[in-house]
Order: C-alpha cells, then sequence, then structure tokens
C-alpha cells in the first residue's frame, strides 16, 4: 500500500545538539580522534599580529582545507557551500547550528595575506606524516617515483618565446663525478670543470597568461602549459615527499631532490 507523508516536521522544535546527529563512524570523528590540531598554533603565531582586531581562527582555516581534500570538493568556494548545511563539517570546526562559516574571500585573503609566501602546508604535511610514522604505518625502506601532469588555468595559445640555458640532468652530473674520480684511481688528472660546463641553449615558450607553468608535450594531440607533480610513496601508498615543477622539467632532474626530502625528514631509504 502506497503511503503519502501528510504530516511536516520541517518547522518542528527539537531538543538536539550536532553532536548527536553526527555518527560515531563519520570519518570527522576519526580525524579529530587521530590529530591534535592545536600543533598549528605555534606554526603561525609570527604570521599574526598582536593588535587589532581578532582573527578567524587559524585551525579552523586548516581544517577547512582538511575537509575539502579528504571528501574531494572541487574548490574552498564550493566547501564552504557545503559547511554551511553539513552537520558533520561543522561539527569537525567546532561550530554549532548557528555559527556564522568565514565567507570565500576571507579565507582567500588570510591564504594570500599570511600562509601563501610560506611553507605552513609543507611543515602541517611532516607533522602528520611523523604521526603515521609513530603508529608504525609507514614503510620508507622501499621509495616508488613517479610524476603526473596537472593543466595549467592558461591558453596554450598565448606565449612568448625565449631562449634558455639548457639543465644538465642529474644522472650526467653524477657520471662527470665518476669519470674524475676513475681517472684520479689510475693516476690521472681530472678533467677540469669547463670540459663538462658546455653552454647549451633550448628554445622554450613561455605563457603569457601563467609564466610559472611549463608548455608540456605528450604527443601531437596533447600540447598544453602544465605543472608537474613529482612525488614519492612508500610501499604502502603514503606519500613521503612532493615537488612542484613547470610541465617541461623531467623526471630525472627531480629524483635527487626528492630522495634528499625524504631523508632529511623521513630517513635514508634503502631502495
Amino acid at each position: 500500500m502506497m503511503t503519502k507523508n501528510q504530516i511536516n516536521e520541517r518547522e518542528q522544535l527539537e531538543m538536539l545538539t550536532i553532536e548527536q546527529l553526527v555518527p560515531q563512524n563519520h570519518l570527522v570523528r576519526k580525524l579529530d580522534a587521530a590529530i591534535d590540531f592545536s600543533f598549528i598554533y605555534p606554526l603561525v603565531e609570527d604570521l599574526y599580529s598582536t593588535i587589532g582586531r581578532p582573527s578567524i581562527d587559524p585551525v579552523v582555516l586548516i581544517k577547512m582545507t582538511f575537509i575539502q581534500y579528504t571528501f574531494g570538493i572541487r574548490s574552498m568556494r564550493q566547501t564552504i557551500k557545503e559547511i554551511e548545511t553539513n552537520v558533520a563539517y561543522r561539527w569537525f570546526l567546532g561550530f554549532g547550528f548557528h555559527t556564522e562559516v568565514p565567507h570565500f574571500s576571507t579565507f582567500g585573503k588570510n591564504y594570500v595575506r599570511r600562509f601563501a609566501d610560506t611553507d605552513l602546508f609543507e611543515q602541517i604535511f611532516y607533522k602528520v606524516l611523523n604521526e603515521v610514522t609513530n603508529r608504525g604505518l609507514l614503510s620508507p625502506d622501499h621509495v616508488f617515483i613517479d610524476s603526473t601532469h596537472v593543466k595549467a588555468s592558461a591558453n596554450k595559445r598565448k606565449f612568448e618565446k625565449k631562449v634558455v640555458r639548457k639543465e644538465t640532468r642529474a644522472y650526467e652530473k653524477r657520471l662527470q663525478e665518476e669519470l674524475n674520480l676513475d681517472r684520479e684511481k689510475n693516476g690521472k688528472k681530472p678533467f677540469p670543470p669547463e670540459k663538462f660546463e658546455t653552454e647549451e641553449y633550448k628554445e622554450i615558450k613561455e605563457s603569457t597568461t601563467d609564466p610559472e607553468s611549463g608548455y608540456y608535450v605528450k604527443d601531437e594531440r596533447t600540447k598544453q602549459f602544465a605543472y608537474s607533480f613529482h612525488a614519492a610513496t612508500d610501499e604502502k601508498g603514503f606519500v613521503l615527499a612532493n615537488i612542484v615543477t613547470p610541465g617541461n622539467v623531467h623526471d630525472s632532474n627531480m629524483l635527487e631532490p626528492l630522495v634528499q626530502k625524504i631523508i632529511d625528514q623521513v630517513g635514508r631509504p634503502i631502495v
């Protein structure tokens, strides 16, 4: 038998809290239990003035970023819209039913004025990674490195041609060092630096919209300005280090910087 809901309970007054509405097994509860976000305060203390109007809690701003990336929300603007109506997100931020959510422009201004030119997010990343390590979940002995391209928001037809010096790849530098070591062992003089320091140049396309991106050519159909996201993971898939470069930077140039980052922050890998 078909039943119709004859009662509209939208206006019914209930005595409850957000705490009661968030399921015990919800991911935000697990995040809140696993990470003590108070470590953020000393990291950002020097970025705030001791006078003036009270700011938005920096932990709230960082947690909003966690919400965006954990739940795969496409933009911060959309994240803020989701927070307005999602009780689990409000609970995670420590908000009540009627707490006003920061406007998108407020988040943007805080990011540009305080966080954009700092390594704050990298410090947070390694703090979380240390927590993972302390819980015995990390396996940094074996490292896997790969990269992917992310399309830049730039028209591929708007560019300037420039001539730049060619970068020597990492393996070429090691080869030069090995050649000189071998010569020294055999009683020969090492090659002078100028033997290797040949000036090679190449012509590149530089975007007039986003000069920090690089012109990436995959095939005849895929030509675009892009960024390369170079990442190193352990055997379980945990990201250990990452570097973002213009899309025309070769993977081999980033191998040593990535490994050095892992050594500095996590420990020396075996492979």
